[in-house]
């Protein structure tokens, strides 16, 4: 993040900050830098843009990080337009030559930033022209995992159509195979966050698009975790975030395992258990309790030996509409 560049760097005493970043991470020191093309992409001036990419000089500049006239972080001119909201500059500097996967000194792309300040029009623009849907490497969070935080349905509908990961943040997701997986590992898994924070759209989308129901299991469970009053997976979060049954419901829909959470009834009035919802917590010891029926586990079955990257498939597949609907959980 910037405030890792800066401690790394730190701007001496009495040094214009501006100045300093422009020297460190943009590509012309302050004095030579003509900014035009930058505030045009801020304000929204499609008119300027386009009489000054008439230019070699600017065109040569397009895709140039600079300190713009309205704000300190290095940027590129597409990155400053997703940032605004102006769509139709947007879509003009990708058509002149505009690298839509650049990233500033943060790790932010601009379909990163049209997603963070909610710029549906840009997202699609960003998509379409070729904008990787999981965002920059060398970034923390990923555009799909900000969408579910804050529910937009909308943005998150745009980014699994273009095929963005649905389970984890691409970047921290090795870090997650010599780690616990206990919660405080699962704040990277957009389901998880979009339940903490009881977006139930955003769950039922990124379950029908196959996030892992048991993201947070992979293995016996962590008693110490447990005593500390932690998550051991999926369900048990979403149970002690005292969601609606709904969540319940479509989790134990596609294939969340009950036996995966280790409470006993007499434990159930533990201080850290005191905002589960009563309805919630009925519906999953019932599941406890009994079986699946035959064809419940046929689905999850099925859809998972399909794989979440074909499950948009299943409309087009030869068989009766019922069946796709089962399959699709649209009954």
């Amino acid at each position: 993040m910037l405030f890792s560049f800066l401690n790394m760097s730190a701007c001496p005493p009495g040094r214009n900050l501006k100045e300093w970043l422009q020297e460190q991470f943009c590509d012309k020191p302050l004095e030579q830098d003509d900014m035009r093309l930058h505030n045009a992409a801020y304000v929204g001036d499609l008119d300027t843009l386009r009489n000054l990419l008439q230019e070699d000089d600017f065109r040569r500049r397009i895709n140039e990080k600079s300190v713009w006239c309205c704000g300190c972080l290095p940027c590129t001119p597409l990155r400053i337009a997703a940032t605004a909201g102006h769509a139709a500059c947007v879509a003009y500097l990708i058509s002149q030559g505009a690298e839509v996967d650049l990233v500033d000194v943060k790790g932010q792309t601009a379909l990163y930033v049209a997603v963070v300040n909610g710029h549906l029009d840009c997202v699609r623009i960003l998509l379409e022209a070729g904008a990787d849907p999981n965002g920059s490497r060398h970034h923390r969070s990923t555009p799909l995992y900000h969408a579910a935080r804050v529910g937009r349905v909308d943005i998150l509908q745009e980014l699994i159509r273009f095929n963005a990961d649905v389970d984890m943040d691409h970047q921290l997701g090795p870090r997650l195979l010599l780690s616990a997986r206990t919660l405080n590992t699962l704040v990277v898994c957009p389901l998880y966050i979009s339940a903490a924070y009881h977006h139930l759209e955003c769950f039922r989308l990124l379950l029908q698009a196959g996030a892992q129901p048991d993201f947070n299991y992979t293995g016996p469970v962590c008693q110490e975790a447990l005593t500390r009053g932690l998550a051991s997976c999926l369900l048990d979060a979403v149970l002690r975030h005292g969601c609606e049954v709904s969540f319940i419901h479509l989790l134990l829909d596609h294939g969340a395992d009950p036996a995966l959470v280790p409470w006993q009834e007499v434990e159930l009035e533990a201080p850290n258990r005191r905002k589960v919802d009563p309805e919630a917590l009925g519906v999953f010891l019932d599941a406890k309790k009994n079986p699946h029926r035959l064809t419940h586990v046929c689905r999850i079955r099925i859809r998972r030996a399909m794989g979440k990257s074909r499950l948009t498939h299943i409309a087009s597949l030869p068989l009766p509409e019922p069946i796709k609907n089962f399959l699709l959980h649209r009954n």
